[in-house]
């Protein structure tokens, strides 16, 4: 990264997300005001070429993104009304995810910045989520963010752009993970959060006794580990009838929402002791977009005198729009990246605090 020229609003940036398996496009403007108007997003869903192996396939990702990339581009860009000439800059996910296909956004915008001369942003992944929230109206630093994703569970003290302070996370599995694996064990099929959610609807939260790990421990870390391998025993001790499929549902999406709520309202308390008078709980992430669980989290907030912010449900889940939106913050910061920049499978969003877990030549996972 380097530091150039302060850019001055409105900015107009292309934002590209291939980090897992959704490939997107956007367009969007960040006026002088810090408004964030999306003039055009594109996403192409990889559901029906993964539905037979039960989860994504990093290879069969990479693949549909190159076949796709480059027509969600043209098509954003169309919508928007927009010429190359007209662009700020172009940003795309760099990490972290699955190596393969954060290659081939990176690789495309790379291609584009050097075709138009057009200053390129390699944005972590988790930035996009973390200022996901001010795309549907500005928000003022700092606040608390809770990330919950597929692959990412951890609250964060948002400071400001490119500050962030990560106050706990999960030591083990992601709750996303945790619900993607649960549905592959009881023969949902993918996309596994929306359909534990439906399934959920349908059961008795009561009916299956399942662990709320971590919850005695003091500071703000989770597991979801263990939750994953009861749910395995529930669905192994007993024939797994339609009704007792849903009542697993239930019951595991009632512990998930006991360990978020119950984290979220310490991690309230944390954040309320170090900046007084700053009362912003945010949730953002693809689990976000879990009604139930989004309900009781606001209920937290409401009890802790925060106000509670989600982005609108379509920029919960992965988005290019997301990606736009840092891209053009840092955009306005001066701070842009050279051609040589590399795709990272993992990075940290909170690079000065210790790993919470894994490691090894790619880096912490967490």
């Amino acid at each position: 990264m380097t530091q150039a020229p302060l850019l001055t609003p409105p900015l107009i940036v292309l934002g590209l997300e291939t980090s897992c398996d959704e490939t997107a496009a956007a367009v969007l403007r960040l006026e002088a005001d810090g408004r964030a108007i999306v003039l055009a997003e594109h996403i192409a869903s990889q559901t029906d070429e993964h539905q037979l192996y039960g989860g994504v396939v990093p290879e069969i990702a990479a693949r549909a993104h190159v076949e796709r990339i480059d027509g969600l581009v043209r098509l954003a860009m169309t919508e928007a009304g927009v010429a190359w000439d007209d662009l700020s800059g172009v940003a795309a996910t760099a990490g972290p995810g699955l190596i393969g296909g954060v290659m081939v956004g990176l690789s495309a915008a790379k291609g584009i910045a050097l075709a138009t001369g057009k200053p390129l942003v390699a944005v972590n992944h988790l930035e996009g989520h973390a200022l996901s929230p001010r795309l549907g109206a500005p928000l003022a630093f700092p606040y608390l963010l809770l990330l919950v994703s597929g692959g990412h569970c951890q609250f964060l003290s948002v400071e400001g752009l490119g500050r962030y302070r990560r106050m706990g996370s999960t030591i083990d599995d992601a709750a996303g993970e945790a619900f993607d694996k649960t549905a592959k064990l009881l023969g949902l099929g993918v996309p596994g959060g929306p359909l534990v959610e439906r399934e959920a609807a349908k059961g008795d939260a009561e009916a299956i006794d399942l662990p709320r790990p971590l919850l005695e421990r003091p500071g703000l870390d989770m597991s979801f580990s263990g939750l994953k391998t009861a749910v395995r025993r529930a669905a192994e001790d007993a024939p797994l009838t339609a009704q007792r499929r849903a009542d697993i549902c239930a019951s595991f999406q009632l512990a998930v929402a006991d360990i978020l709520s119950a984290r979220s309202a310490r991690a309230m308390e944390m954040f309320a002791d170090v900046h007084d008078g700053k009362r912003s709980f945010v949730v953002a992430g693809g689990v976000a977009a879990n009604k139930t669980l989004r309900a009781r989290l606001e209920g937290e907030a409401r009890r802790a005198g925060f106000d509670f912010l989600a982005p609108p449900m379509r920029w919960c889940t992965d988005n290019a729009a997301m990606i736009a939106l840092a891209g053009a913050e840092r955009l306005r910061a001066g701070l842009v990246d050279g051609l040589d920049v590399g795709a990272r499978a993992r990075w940290p969003l909170d690079d000065a605090s210790a790993p919470a877990y894994g490691g090894g030549k790619k880096g912490a996972k967490a």
